[in-house]
């Protein structure tokens, strides 16, 4: 749980395959899960971003609703990447 607060800011910064700017809005842990809500901006556009992080001994579900996203990156390519991203931060 320490690992994937500290690199929190992190894990999503550089996983687009579009320019965006990620603002975070809240992050709250209820036991071994993060809620958090984020706004990407890229241009005049924005659109939330918010999910959840559960934190297990054996590993990390993610769940994340990409918003507007969705319809720009492959769902396939954003679990890809965020997957390959996250093991690269928690290492």
């Amino acid at each position: 749980m320490q690992s994937v607060d500290r690199s929190f800011n992190d894990l999503f910064q550089g996983i687009s395959v579009i320019p965006l700017r990620l603002v975070q809005e809240h992050k709250s842990w209820q036991g071994s899960t993060l809620t958090f809500a984020l706004t990407a901006k890229m241009g005049l556009i924005s659109t939330p971003i918010k999910g959840t992080v559960e934190v297990t001994d054996r590993g990390l579900t993610i769940d994340v609703d990409l918003g507007i996203l969705e319809r720009l990156i492959p769902a396939k390519k954003a679990q890809e990447v965020i997957s390959q991203h996250v093991r690269g931060l928690l290492k």
